[in-house]
Protein backbone atom coordinates (compact mmCIF):
# COMPACT_ATOMS: atom_id res chain seq x y z
CA UNK A 1 0.00 0.00 0.00
CA UNK A 2 1.63 3.50 -0.70
CA UNK A 3 1.68 5.16 1.93
CA UNK A 4 -0.08 8.86 2.50
CA UNK A 5 3.14 11.74 1.97
CA UNK A 6 2.34 14.27 4.82
CA UNK A 7 4.35 17.23 5.08
CA UNK A 8 4.12 19.48 8.73
CA UNK A 9 4.97 22.86 9.33
CA UNK A 10 4.74 24.91 12.21
CA UNK A 11 6.52 27.72 14.00
CA UNK A 12 7.63 25.62 17.04
CA UNK A 13 9.86 22.79 16.71
CA UNK A 14 8.56 20.63 19.93
CA UNK A 15 5.24 20.43 18.57
CA UNK A 16 6.73 19.94 14.76
CA UNK A 17 9.26 17.24 16.52
CA UNK A 18 5.76 15.55 18.87
CA UNK A 19 3.33 15.62 15.55
CA UNK A 20 6.52 14.05 13.42
CA UNK A 21 6.76 11.21 16.33
CA UNK A 22 2.89 10.66 16.66
CA UNK A 23 2.61 10.89 12.76
CA UNK A 24 5.08 7.84 12.42
CA UNK A 25 3.35 5.45 14.39
CA UNK A 26 0.21 5.21 12.19
CA UNK A 27 0.27 2.39 9.77
CA UNK A 28 -0.30 3.92 5.98
CA UNK A 29 1.66 7.55 7.00
CA UNK A 30 4.51 8.72 6.08
CA UNK A 31 6.27 12.00 7.21
CA UNK A 32 8.54 13.43 4.13
CA UNK A 33 9.49 16.31 6.22
CA UNK A 34 8.99 18.92 8.89
CA UNK A 35 9.05 22.74 8.46
CA UNK A 36 9.64 25.57 10.63
CA UNK A 37 9.27 28.56 8.15
CA UNK A 38 6.20 28.46 6.25
CA UNK A 39 7.87 30.46 3.88
CA UNK A 40 10.01 27.39 2.80
CA UNK A 41 6.80 25.13 2.12
CA UNK A 42 5.75 26.18 -1.79
CA UNK A 43 9.64 25.45 -2.31
CA UNK A 44 9.46 22.20 -0.49
CA UNK A 45 6.57 20.90 -2.41
CA UNK A 46 8.09 21.81 -5.54
CA UNK A 47 10.70 19.43 -5.51
CA UNK A 48 8.84 16.49 -3.67
CA UNK A 49 5.49 14.08 -3.48
CA UNK A 50 3.75 15.36 -1.07
CA UNK A 51 0.01 14.01 -0.42
CA UNK A 52 -1.12 16.18 3.06
CA UNK A 53 0.30 19.00 4.37
CA UNK A 54 -0.80 19.41 7.99
CA UNK A 55 -0.26 22.98 8.91
CA UNK A 56 -0.91 25.12 12.25
CA UNK A 57 -3.44 27.77 11.65
CA UNK A 58 -1.28 30.74 13.67
CA UNK A 59 2.50 31.01 12.21
CA UNK A 60 4.41 34.46 11.74
CA UNK A 61 5.31 36.31 8.24
CA UNK A 62 3.05 33.35 6.75
CA UNK A 63 -0.23 32.23 8.25
CA UNK A 64 -1.88 29.00 7.84
CA UNK A 65 -4.69 30.61 5.61
CA UNK A 66 -2.80 32.66 3.12
CA UNK A 67 -0.30 29.42 3.22
CA UNK A 68 -3.05 27.30 1.98
CA UNK A 69 -4.55 29.97 -0.84
CA UNK A 70 -1.06 29.96 -2.05
CA UNK A 71 -1.09 25.98 -2.46
CA UNK A 72 -4.78 26.28 -4.05
CA UNK A 73 -3.06 28.25 -6.50
CA UNK A 74 0.06 26.37 -7.60
CA UNK A 75 -0.60 22.86 -6.20
CA UNK A 76 -5.28 22.19 -6.56
CA UNK A 77 -4.57 18.96 -5.83
CA UNK A 78 -2.92 18.74 -2.78
CA UNK A 79 -4.97 18.73 0.58
CA UNK A 80 -4.66 20.82 3.59
CA UNK A 81 -5.07 19.82 7.37
CA UNK A 82 -5.07 23.13 9.56
CA UNK A 83 -4.44 22.30 13.25
CA UNK A 84 -5.04 24.77 15.16
CA UNK A 85 -5.84 25.72 19.14
CA UNK A 86 -8.42 27.93 17.98
CA UNK A 87 -12.27 27.09 18.09
CA UNK A 88 -13.27 30.24 16.71
CA UNK A 89 -16.00 29.74 14.30
CA UNK A 90 -15.15 32.69 12.03
CA UNK A 91 -11.66 31.49 11.75
CA UNK A 92 -12.99 28.16 10.65
CA UNK A 93 -15.01 29.05 8.39
CA UNK A 94 -12.75 31.43 6.65
CA UNK A 95 -10.08 28.47 6.81
CA UNK A 96 -12.52 26.26 4.92
CA UNK A 97 -13.24 29.08 2.46
CA UNK A 98 -9.55 29.43 1.98
CA UNK A 99 -9.56 25.58 0.61
CA UNK A 100 -8.57 23.50 3.67
CA UNK A 101 -9.72 19.64 3.26
CA UNK A 102 -10.51 19.27 7.00
CA UNK A 103 -9.59 20.91 10.48
CA UNK A 104 -8.69 19.79 13.57
CA UNK A 105 -7.90 21.04 17.03
CA UNK A 106 -4.00 20.97 18.71
CA UNK A 107 -5.03 18.67 21.41
CA UNK A 108 -6.08 16.02 19.30
CA UNK A 109 -4.80 12.85 19.44
CA UNK A 110 -3.51 9.93 17.58
CA UNK A 111 -6.70 8.08 16.33
CA UNK A 112 -8.44 11.48 15.78
CA UNK A 113 -5.40 12.43 13.64
CA UNK A 114 -5.15 9.45 11.73
CA UNK A 115 -8.77 9.98 11.17
CA UNK A 116 -8.74 12.85 9.72
CA UNK A 117 -5.79 12.28 7.89
CA UNK A 118 -7.10 8.97 5.94
CA UNK A 119 -10.74 10.71 5.20
CA UNK A 120 -8.88 13.50 3.45
CA UNK A 121 -6.96 11.20 1.58
CA UNK A 122 -9.89 9.72 0.36
CA UNK A 123 -11.25 12.72 -1.32
CA UNK A 124 -13.47 13.69 1.63
CA UNK A 125 -13.97 16.65 4.25
CA UNK A 126 -13.51 16.52 8.17
CA UNK A 127 -15.03 18.00 10.92
CA UNK A 128 -13.72 16.82 14.23
CA UNK A 129 -16.56 17.05 16.90
CA UNK A 130 -15.43 20.63 18.40
CA UNK A 131 -15.60 22.10 15.09
CA UNK A 132 -19.22 20.79 13.96
CA UNK A 133 -20.57 22.24 17.35
CA UNK A 134 -18.81 26.05 16.57
CA UNK A 135 -20.54 25.22 12.86
CA UNK A 136 -23.70 24.65 13.65
CA UNK A 137 -24.10 27.52 16.46
CA UNK A 138 -23.22 29.78 13.10
CA UNK A 139 -25.70 31.87 12.39
CA UNK A 140 -26.90 31.45 9.13
CA UNK A 141 -26.43 34.08 6.37
CA UNK A 142 -26.28 34.57 2.33
CA UNK A 143 -24.00 31.83 1.53
CA UNK A 144 -20.95 32.05 -1.39
CA UNK A 145 -19.84 29.50 -3.67
CA UNK A 146 -16.95 28.56 -1.70
CA UNK A 147 -19.52 28.24 1.39
CA UNK A 148 -21.28 24.65 -0.41
CA UNK A 149 -19.93 22.05 1.54
CA UNK A 150 -20.52 23.62 4.72
CA UNK A 151 -24.05 24.61 3.82
CA UNK A 152 -25.63 21.61 4.94
CA UNK A 153 -23.57 21.62 8.05
CA UNK A 154 -24.06 24.58 9.57
CA UNK A 155 -27.85 24.35 8.94
CA UNK A 156 -28.33 21.54 11.50
CA UNK A 157 -28.87 22.29 14.70
CA UNK A 158 -27.03 20.16 17.89
CA UNK A 159 -30.05 17.94 18.29
CA UNK A 160 -30.18 16.86 14.64
CA UNK A 161 -26.23 16.00 14.94
CA UNK A 162 -27.33 13.45 17.86
CA UNK A 163 -30.38 12.33 16.09
CA UNK A 164 -27.91 11.42 12.87
CA UNK A 165 -25.45 9.77 15.34
CA UNK A 166 -28.42 7.40 16.47
CA UNK A 167 -29.72 6.87 12.64
CA UNK A 168 -26.29 5.82 12.01
CA UNK A 169 -26.42 3.31 15.19
CA UNK A 170 -29.86 1.88 13.04
CA UNK A 171 -31.76 2.59 16.24
CA UNK A 172 -35.54 2.88 15.73
CA UNK A 173 -37.47 6.72 16.22
CA UNK A 174 -39.06 5.10 18.84
CA UNK A 175 -35.40 3.80 20.64
CA UNK A 176 -34.06 7.11 19.67
CA UNK A 177 -37.12 9.05 21.41
CA UNK A 178 -36.32 7.18 24.35
CA UNK A 179 -32.65 7.85 24.78
CA UNK A 180 -33.36 11.44 23.78
CA UNK A 181 -36.63 12.25 25.97
CA UNK A 182 -38.70 12.87 23.19
CA UNK A 183 -41.74 11.89 21.39
CA UNK A 184 -41.72 9.58 18.69
CA UNK A 185 -43.36 12.48 16.30
CA UNK A 186 -40.61 14.65 17.59
CA UNK A 187 -37.94 12.49 16.29
CA UNK A 188 -39.86 12.23 12.76
CA UNK A 189 -40.17 15.91 12.36
CA UNK A 190 -36.41 16.28 13.55
CA UNK A 191 -35.60 13.18 10.84
CA UNK A 192 -37.80 14.97 7.94
CA UNK A 193 -35.66 18.37 8.66
CA UNK A 194 -32.64 16.37 8.26
CA UNK A 195 -33.34 14.89 5.11
CA UNK A 196 -34.50 18.43 3.47
CA UNK A 197 -31.66 19.83 4.77
CA UNK A 198 -29.09 17.43 3.50
CA UNK A 199 -30.89 16.88 0.03
CA UNK A 200 -30.36 12.96 1.18
CA UNK A 201 -33.96 10.69 0.61
CA UNK A 202 -33.30 8.18 3.52
CA UNK A 203 -31.22 6.62 6.50
CA UNK A 204 -28.61 4.91 4.17
CA UNK A 205 -28.12 8.49 2.40
CA UNK A 206 -27.94 10.44 5.64
CA UNK A 207 -25.41 7.75 7.03
CA UNK A 208 -23.15 8.27 4.44
CA UNK A 209 -23.03 12.24 4.76
CA UNK A 210 -22.23 11.60 8.38
CA UNK A 211 -19.28 9.36 7.61
CA UNK A 212 -18.33 11.49 4.78
CA UNK A 213 -18.41 14.97 6.83
CA UNK A 214 -17.22 12.96 10.20
CA UNK A 215 -20.32 13.49 12.05
CA UNK A 216 -19.84 10.01 13.69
Amino acid sequence: MVPIRVLLTDDHEMILDSLSLLLSRIDGVEVVGTINDSREVIGFLRKNEVDILLTDMNMPDLNGINLTLQIRQQFPRLKVLMLSITEDADSIREAFRAGISGYVMKKAGKAELEKALKTIARGEKYFSESVMTQLVALPMEPLRASDEVLAPLAALTEREIEIIRHVAQELSTTAIAEKLFISPGTVETHRHNILRKLGVKNSIGIIKYAVKYGLL
